[in-house]
């Protein structure tokens, strides 16, 4: 008698090509969104606008994320995922050539507000994608291996995107960052899978509003833990530089060292991510914020030693570099299959709020209360998210201690 229907399941292979695939689509995506930060100079010299002005455009980009993400993505719901990533890749492509062939600053705010949408698109369902892919008990690896993308577009896209503006004109990095993101289209085509990501109903099964959806309520509670914690890093990562040497009182010359220090660090807390999120998803996250809790502790003592202010500095970067992933796989896991497209938007735009709202929150502290009370914010935001993040867990372990007491 065969014994092969009581064999144990295997898992299906890990689609690395698929994810690997995502992942550079996020590249190209990202190092065109912050393209501008490096050139603004040079594009406020070619387009006779000053620096402030043309710093602007960043903030358009944004704000077309946000005001975009939610509608688009909603909107395409019954959309296959594939082609709405060639699409808005395409767009993406397009968006870029216009800004570096726009005649005045006009067009080239048009060009962004056209990038800004398909960006807000692009992550609404990028964000999603890895989760129809993998199987959940793999899906935190997953998200790590995409989530990379973006990492790889600050550590080497903006820099050499920066690079090549300077050598060769801001215009020539967009049309070519345009080229590049259109070559992306072409791969993801090629190489990656698509998937069905319309949950079929039941016979006899009656579809219920999206709003009476149970892991709504958890969707949205996550958003605001998401939030509230990317508004504390931000509050004190935006004015990193200007604290470090104002503050932390190290020498303006090796800010430039320390930055790449905290991006290095930060890619190795994404593949420690990528670990833990699979094996110990809450324990995990409460240990990489409670890191990050601490180190910027020690760096705002100001204890005055280079060895110790470095260590802490890099365990900042380790912990928080992985936050952003497990946030995802957090939000995959308590979304529902139905909900999974929504759920993604939502992040998409607490992410990009999130991070507009730290560096106002940090502007107007800097004005008032001076570089010292940037820590301080950025730890009591944490401290709340961290709260946010768990308020279901906490709610249930309150209601078991009454039950005990009782």
């Amino acid at each position: 008698m065969s014994t092969r229907a009581s064999s144990p399941s295997v898992l299906p292979p890990f689609p690395w090509v698929g994810l690997l695939t995502l992942a550079g689509a996020i590249f190209v995506s990202v190092t065109s969104e912050f393209l501008p930060t490096g050139l603004l100079p040079d594009m406020a010299k070619g387009l006779g606008v000053g620096v402030a002005t043309t710093g602007l455009l960043v903030s358009i980009f944004a704000g077309t994320v946000v005001a975009a993400t939610t509608p688009l993505t909603t909107l395409t719901r019954r959309f296959s995922r594939k082609r709405l990533v060639v699409v808005v890749l395409a767009v993406i492509a397009v968006a870029n050539v216009l800004a570096g062939l726009a005649p005045s600053y006009g067009v080239l705010v048009g060009a962004r507000i056209l990038g800004g949408a398909a960006h807000g698109l692009f992550w609404g369902v990028v964000a999603t994608y890895p989760a129809y892919l993998v199987a959940g008990k793999r899906l935190g690896r997953a998200i790590a291996i995409t989530a990379a993308g973006g990492s790889a577009a600050f550590v080497l896209g903006v820099p050499v995107g920066t690079a090549i503006g300077h050598a060769l004109g801001w215009r020539t990095a967009f049309v070519l960052i345009g080229g590049i993101v259109l070559v992306l289209a072409v791969v993801v085509v090629v190489f990656l899978p698509p998937v069905q990501h319309r949950q079929p109903l039941a016979t006899g099964e009656i579809a219920l509003p999206l709003r009476e959806d149970r892991s709504l309520r958890g969707v949205i509670l996550l958003c605001a833990a998401i939030l509230t914690l990317m508004i504390g890093q931000n509050t004190l990562s935006t004015y990193v530089a200007p604290w470090l040497t104002g503050a932390v009182h190290q020498p303006a010359a090796s800010v430039p060292m320390l930055l790449f220090l905290f991006g290095g660090a930060g890619a190795v807390g994404l593949v420690l991510a990528g670990f833990v999120a699979d094996r110990v998803p809450k324990r995990g996250f409460v240990a990489m914020v409670l890191a990050v809790m601490a180190s910027v502790l020690v760096l705002a003592l100001a204890v005055r030693s280079t060895p110790v202010e470095l260590v802490a500095f890099a365990v900042w970067g380790v912990a928080f570099g992985g936050v952003p992933a497990m946030l995802q796989t957090r939000m995959m896991r308590t979304a529902s299959p139905r909900t999974r497209d929504v759920a993604g938007a939502l992040q998409t735009t607490a992410f990009n709020v999130g991070i507009g709202g730290g560096a106002l929150l940090g502007s107007v502290l800097l004005d008032t209360a001076g570089l010292g009370s940037l820590p301080v914010a950025m730890i009591l935001f944490l401290a709340v998210g961290l709260a946010l993040a768990f308020a279901p867990e906490l709610r249930r372990f309150g209601v078991r201690r009454l039950a005990l007491a009782d």
